[in-house]
């Protein structure tokens, strides 16, 4: 018996179970659509964090408390040492005094809050900076400006929103020159921003952007999160980040870490290769299940047809006959289950990439049925040895 006469035969029998077919390729398609999905949306978070970071430019240096371990010890990136000493607006300005071959040197500090219009209201990101942020953070101008200096130097209580927050608060108005209460106090809107999705402080969109020294005065707060320093020429890096690390050095000790673009993006595809990775072995266990499945139907599969098997023996059958019979039809269940779970898990990344950034790539495809048919195979070789190797008196004798 040929090939061809054990899939049409492997057909016939799946055939004549259609609903446990149906449910045991459930599982199969729920772990390929889960690995897709998931595998989808961690390529996607770190396609678009890569484009962030490789759109700010190559020039930038970024000057964190602490000391940064990438290593999954410690804090992690952004986090630095538990006990590390926070940076002081002062930093900032000692190090725009002192250092060569720079264009902009911006504290940078966030913190969150109410944004309120009349009955309207948004929980938004406050982003502080100094007049020089626009340099160094790209942002378009929908209308109105950016702060200046005198407003940073006076804490005045000017702020410029993101787009999600304009269309929130002001739907049908513009918003330059109203008024906005954060936190229970009143400021006046100077501009507003296009829209410009995610970044590396989360959805810019949703953020209002305002002088770093009326967000310490709105919060308390008189430190700051980050130093980013906006080097003249790319090929200076090395040299600003070693006056960096001089000038900081006896103030903080080894206590602080300066980043180059190179480095954070190096930092963040690390990261999120890691995630990626952990979603697809979270999804692969799914798709282990289903495989499971497969076995404990097929070993069902061939103790109802113990018979025919005596008697396929009995007229010739060799137990190579029997041993493809089995596997391909266990083959069929998963390669059907998986092309399916591959449909699925494209359609839901397609419907999700409205909410989060996704990305199907033909290599997760490949590897996501590749890995059902090895589903297939692995776990349908002991059913159909099995089967193949039933002594056919026996096997004739079954009831």
């Amino acid at each position: 018996m040929n090939l061809a006469e054990s899939f049409r035969i492997a057909v016939r029998a799946l055939g004549a179970n259609k609903v446990r077919s149906a449910l045991t390729m459930l599982g199969v398609i729920i772990g390929v659509s889960a690995v897709i999905l998931l595998v989808a949306i961690g390529t996607g978070v770190q396609g678009e964090v890569t484009g962030v970071v490789q759109g700010l430019g190559s020039n930038l240096l970024f000057v964190f408390p602490g000391q940064i371990n990438t290593g999954g010890s410690g804090g992690g990136f952004g986090g630095g040492s538990g006990g590390a000493k926070r940076f002081k607006l002062e930093d900032a300005r000692y190090l725009e005094s002192r250092l060569t071959g720079v264009d902009a040197v911006v504290p940078v500090a966030q913190s969150s809050g109410t944004a309120k219009v009349g009955n309207r209201s948004d929980r938004a990101t406050l982003a502080g900076a100094s007049d020089r942020g626009a340099m160094v953070f790209s942002a378009t101008i929908g209308g109105g400006r950016h702060y200046n200096k005198s407003e940073v130097d006076a804490a005045a209580r000017v702020v410029a929103i993101g787009y999600t927050v304009k269309e929130t608060l002001f739907p049908n108005g513009d918003p330059i020159g109203q008024t906005v209460t954060i936190n229970g106090q009143r400021f006046r809107v100077i501009g507003w921003y296009q829209k410009q999705g995610g970044s590396l402080s989360g959805d810019q969109d949703n953020q209002i952007y305002m002088p770093v020294t009326t967000l310490q005065t709105l919060t308390g707060v008189n430190t700051i999160g980050i130093i980013a320093v906006k080097v003249t020429d790319t090929a200076q890096i090395d040299q600003v980040r070693i006056q960096i690390k001089r000038l900081m050095r006896p103030r903080y000790g080894d206590e602080f870490t300066v980043f180059s673009q190179d480095q954070t993006l190096g930092i963040f595809n690390q990261l999120l290769g890691t995630f990626t990775i952990m979603l697809a072995g979270i999804a692969g266990i799914s798709l282990l299940v289903g495989g499971i499945g497969i076995m404990n139907i097929m070993l069902v599969s061939v103790t109802e047809r113990t018979h025919e098997i005596g008697i396929r023996k009995a007229v010739g059958a060799r137990t190579y006959d029997i041993l493809s019979q089995f596997v391909i039809e266990a083959l069929l269940l998963s390669v059907s289950g998986g092309a399916i779970g591959i449909a699925l898990g494209a359609a839901g990344a397609a419907a999700l990439s409205a909410v989060v950034p996704t990305q199907v790539t033909g290599g997760v495809i490949a590897l996501a049925f590749g890995f059902s048919a090895a589903v297939g195979i692995f776990f349908g070789v002991y059913p159909a040895w099995k089967a193949s190797k039933l002594d056919p008196i026996e096997a004739l004798r079954y009831e």
